[in-house]
């Protein structure tokens, strides 16, 4: 690869990196081509990008953005999986993994913090973004449910009450 090649690459990869907020490293060793189409078809349709840069081109690529922690996680045959969704790559890698152990997840930066392999495994176990919003508007609404339940008791049981009089009051004109 000459120096021109090389410097499309890292163009590439920055460019790449300044549409993600997240960057999960992989190690790859022992997987086949066809494992390796599945699994950059899987990241497809998640949205998120699937790459294998050679080490030294991903370090320079990541000078000078959120993710220049990215070379501490750089060692061996590594991939790198980018995504402007900061679960997405890590929900497919962390099902991926379940079923492909030659496939090693190795970290992750997210907002310019390094994240260990088993914080990107619990990240993969966040619950998807409109779970989470469904959840906190069913927080927020919860209170508010109660204090209309509470207003409709107050009148529903002077009703109640109207009605037992009349009652007691037909009952003693009978």
């Amino acid at each position: 690869m000459n120096r021109e090649e090389k410097s499309q690459v890292i163009d590439e990869v920055r460019a790449t990196l300044g549409r993600s907020k997240v960057v999960v490293v992989a190690h790859y060793r022992g997987m086949t081509v066809d494992e390796m189409t599945a699994l950059r078809r899987k990241f497809r349709e998640s949205g998120s990008e699937y790459r294998v840069v050679k080490n030294t081109l991903a370090k320079r690529a990541a000078q000078g953005t959120p993710f220049e922690g990215l070379g501490s996680l750089l060692t061996g045959p590594t991939s790198l999986a980018t995504s402007a969704d900061p679960v997405a790559p890590a929900k497919v890698l962390d099902e991926f993994v379940k079923d492909h152990p030659n496939l090693q997840i190795i970290g992750a930066v997210l907002d310019g913090k390094i994240l260990k392999a088993e914080e990107v495994v619990a990240l993969a176990k966040l619950p998807s973004r409109e779970v989470l919003l469904a959840r906190m508007l069913g927080a927020l609404n919860a209170p508010i449910q109660g204090f209309v339940g509470v207003l409709a008791a107050v009148p529903g049981s002077f009703v109640r009450a109207l009605g037992q009089i009349q009652k007691q009051k037909e009952q003693q004109a009978a």
